[in-house]
């Protein structure tokens, strides 16, 4: 099985990129499977169930989720629903809406797909969310024997929280994918126990940016001179982040990861 994993897609540009980049990729690698980081497609915060019916049928399979998923009220009803393919994190705290995981059936495949947060930096610093590591213990034995693959999705801000959980999950799910940057990082690899890990995918959205954002407005911030929304970079040039997964569909492991960056002037 090929799976691809796609970066957060930041916005209407990111949206734009994926239309413009996704169906060369296709052609090229046939993945059996797309995953996606659902969390900025709308504005930079959360999903519209508008967008998200946009991606699907761009071929986008399945959607992860960070901290802005409950941004778009809208988006709880899929979040709920056991059967739509879009996760929240698993993390947050009992009582939380929407399901802890997902199993997601794609192409005859049964793929577990799990979110995770990390501890987030900014305005979420202090907020209170389960330990992830005691959680996916919990997932991973109440859907052992349900799902053909499990996908961890890591969204935080600390490299070492992120090469932990790859090293701590190692052996017991096809990957570890970790983003929220949106800079890819070096260092994709599967590790020794068959766990595909990279701590940051990376985004698909406008290169010369401050992570999608105008960077205008943040260097602006920056100097103390304004305090003003984040306004989303709409020129391009354009990247577009990935990583495709090679899994052995009988041990349910990695073999192989490879990143995927592609970059562009624009779209006709």
């Amino acid at each position: 099985m090929k799976l691809l994993y796609v970066g957060d897609i930041m916005g209407g540009p990111g949206r734009e990129v994926v239309a413009g980049v996704l169906p060369g990729i296709r052609e090229k690698y046939a993945p059996d499977v797309i995953l996606a980081q659902a969390e900025n497609v709308t504005h930079g915060k959360g999903m519209s169930i508008e967008h998200y019916h946009e991606l699907k049928k761009l071929g986008i399979d399945g959607f992860m989720s960070g901290n802005h998923i409950f941004e778009r009220p809208g988006l709880v009803p899929l979040l709920k629903d056991p059967n739509a393919p879009v996760t929240r994190p698993a993390n947050y705290l009992e009582g939380t809406s929407g399901e802890q995981y997902k199993i997601m059936d794609v192409g005859g495949f049964k793929i577990g797909a799990v979110s995770l947060l990390g501890q987030i930096v900014g305005k979420d610093a202090d907020l209170e969310m389960d330990n992830p590591l005691l959680v996916v213990d919990a997932i991973l034995e109440e859907i052992k024997g349900d799902c053909d693959i499990v996908i961890v999705n890591f969204h935080g801000d600390y490299s070492s929280e992120k090469v932990v959980i790859g090293q701590y999950l190692d052996g017991r799910v096809a990957a570890v994918i970790g983003d929220h940057w949106h800079v890819p990082t070096a260092d994709a690899r599967v590790l020794p126990g068959g766990t595909a890990h990279m701590s940051d995918v990376g985004m698909v959205g406008t290169l010369d940016s401050s992570l999608g954002v105008d960077t205008g407005t943040i260097i602006r911030r920056w100097r103390g001179d304004s305090q003003g929304r984040n306004v989303i970079a709409e020129e391009g040039p354009f990247q577009f982040c990935a990583a495709l997964i090679d899994i052995d569909e009988k041990t349910a492991r990695a073999t192989a990861i490879e990143p995927i960056v592609e970059y562009r002037d624009g779209f006709a």
